[in-house]
């Protein structure tokens, strides 16, 4: 599913116009960001959580030469499902 897909859907589900449907989106995605920035956690009960952690500094391959190359470390996004997404997926 593209993000347009979403939108169309969002607006389709909440009765709404595509544009609304595409302003909500867009302010959920910044919500979360900005969150996951600020505290590092975000929490939907019944969909999942999303965590950021700190990934180290590693010594990696270049795929084309085989030589090795410093990556530097950085943070990352985690997300773990919800027992109601997780129910909804195996139904």
């Amino acid at each position: 599913m593209t993000k347009q897909d979403m939108i169309d859907r969002m607006a389709k589900e909440a009765r709404v116009s595509k544009a609304a449907a595409g302003r909500a989106l867009e302010a959920y995605l910044h919500a979360v960001g900005d969150e996951l920035k600020k505290t590092g956690k975000l929490s939907l009960v019944g969909f999942g959580t999303f965590n950021c952690v700190q990934r180290r500094a590693r010594t990696g391959r270049n795929p084309k030469t085989g030589g090795a190359i410093q990556i530097p470390a950085r943070k990352v996004v985690r997300f773990k499902a919800g027992k109601g997404l997780t129910d909804v997926v195996n139904i």
